[in-house]
């Protein structure tokens, strides 16, 4: 059995390809710290379809928290005179970035893995990179997991829920600086493709015109609403495309890419967002926070084969994530309430 000693210090032991038998499976003495642990660390968090698609702003490197200074203004354009006057009230607050720990324990049994892995290494694979070794398999398998809680922990997560922390939807619901007149209900009986052009005109209508061409601004649907503008878009004579739908193609019109917009404005599917649910903002204005390669992160595989003479392994990360926003002034929410104002 050889033994490679890697440059970011760790070390897997592995049986060749051809010598793995069902009695016996890879072996694995693996252990990630500091930035050597950041590329798995990454996987798990920056995976979230909000993040891997930029549609938030990621503040990595924050070891414990992060104070962001806002500055706000009335009308600073006054008739001149001879003296100085203010012209102004400079209103200046803070908004609070605090990455919550996070930890992954799991025990698996290497050989309900192990044959996935060998068809990987065979070239049988949709995988962009396939994982070298059978710790990375593990781990990449873990880091999916790990990304699709992230996305709902984004949105909708609550931080009194274990494993995760407050979302975006879970704190402008109890935030009075939030407009009343920004706070859009959502239509009786859901969002259909029948009615989601109305309802999408309701957002986009209660956005400040201060906002309205701003670069990044962007609507982020659940995936409910994106599904049915994409079908109002296919035609059946309604929503004013008329029967055959976009360049009349019918229900053919999307592939699933990029550039769908409503008013011109970009709309995007989060995922993590409740059924029904929508928000309209800035890029900028929504913040991803995490330590990502600081000391304290750490990914480890723990064979316990050497330990207790079984087949089982451990996987263990550490991590921490979080997200905040910093204007309210400068969101519109659609099927979200508020009981703060």
């Amino acid at each position: 059995m050889g033994c490679e000693r890697r440059a970011f210090n760790y070390t897997i032991n592995l049986f060749n390809l051809k010598q793995i038998k069902m009695a016996t499976v890879t072996s694995i003495t693996t252990s990630y710290a500091g930035e050597s642990a950041g590329k798995y660390i990454a996987a798990a968090l920056l995976s979230a379809p909000t993040i891997s698609k930029n549609l938030i702003t990621v503040k990595p490197n924050i070891k414990y928290k992060q104070v962001v200074k806002t500055l706000s203004t009335d009308d600073i354009l006054k008739n001149a005179t001879c003296d100085f006057t203010a012209t102004s009230t400079i209103t200046i607050a803070e908004r609070v970035l605090q990455p919550e720990e996070f930890q992954v324990n799991l025990e698996l049994c290497k050989q309900d893995f192990v044959s996935d892995w060998n068809s990987i290494e065979m070239g049988y694979s949709a995988f962009d990179q396939l994982p070298k070794s059978f710790a990375d398999f593990l781990l990449a398998y873990v880091a999916e997991k790990v990304a699709a809680k992230n996305e709902t922990n984004i949105w909708t997560g609550v931080n009194a829920n274990a494993g995760e922390f407050d979302g975006f939807a879970t704190l402008i619901a109890l935030d009075a600086n939030l407009p009343a007149a920004q706070e859009i209900a959502a239509v009786g009986g859901g969002v259909l493709s029948t009615n989601v052009v109305a309802e999408l005109g309701k957002i986009v209508d209660a956005l400040p015109s201060r906002l309205y061409g701003k670069e990044g601004l962007t609507l982020y649907v659940s995936q409910n609403i994106y599904k049915a503008y994409v079908r109002a878009l296919g035609g059946f004579a309604a929503s004013g495309v008329g029967a055959n739908g976009t360049n009349n193609q019918g229900t053919q019109w999307y592939s699933m890419g990029s550039g769908l917009s409503f008013d011109g404005i970009p709309v995007e599917m989060a995922n993590g967002l409740a059924s029904n649910t929508a928000m309209l903002t800035t890029k900028d204005n929504l913040w991803f926070g995490t330590s990502l390669l600081s000391d304290h992160q750490e990914v480890k595989i723990i064979d316990m084969s050497e330990i207790d003479g079984s087949q089982n392994c451990r996987v263990i990360m550490r991590l921490t994530a979080g997200v905040q926003y910093g204007f309210a002034g400068d969101i519109v929410t659609y099927g979200i309430t508020n009981g703060a104002n």
